[in-house]
């Protein structure tokens, strides 16, 4: 099964791919980010952004998608272009009929590491000790996403329910 984490951003969006065998066992893994230029229209900056997440769709063919739902923080004009993001993407993704599930940062933290409150560090330690990796995925957008598509591999039963 081929799991997708995106980490939605307006500046620089997170995507993480993990591909399990039947044994849930992790056998291959893939990070990078997709990054709009500042000083763009925004309808300019969602348009690169559904073009290059549905480019990589068609190469890598994901079964399931983990999309983190939005945190708000104090800056309402930057939540707003990131929500548009976020809607962008999970239109994307379900137009090509892929499964989304939308866990919480805190949901995410605490199946990763077993705490909702889990910083960086700790779960960029549990990303490399899963994927058996020497140094974490960078930048720490891809590294989240990563940790998204992992949120997918460990929760596979309730995915099961929703495909």
């Amino acid at each position: 099964m081929k799991i997708i984490g995106i980490d939605p951003g307006i500046a620089t969006t997170g995507i993480g791919l993990i591909e399990t065998s039947d044994n849930r066992i992790i056998e291959n893994s893939d990070w990078f980010t997709i990054s709009t230029p500042a000083n763009t229209p925004l309808s300019d900056r969602l348009e690169e952004l559904e073009n290059d997440l549905s480019e990589y769709l068609e190469k890598t063919k994901p079964d399931l998608a983990v999309v983190e739902k939005l945190f708000f923080a104090a800056n309402t004009k930057t939540a707003i272009d990131v929500a548009q993001a976020r809607g962008v993407i999970l239109l994307t993704l379900k137009s090509r009929n892929i499964a989304i599930i939308e866990p919480t940062p805190l949901e995410m933290k605490s199946c990763i590491t077993g705490d909702g409150k889990a910083d960086k560090l700790q779960i960029q330690t549990m990303i490399m000790r899963e994927l058996k990796l020497d140094e974490p995925p960078k930048p720490d957008d891809a590294a989240d996403a990563v940790g998204l598509a992992l949120y997918g591999s460990y929760n596979f039963a309730s995915i099961e329910a929703i495909s």
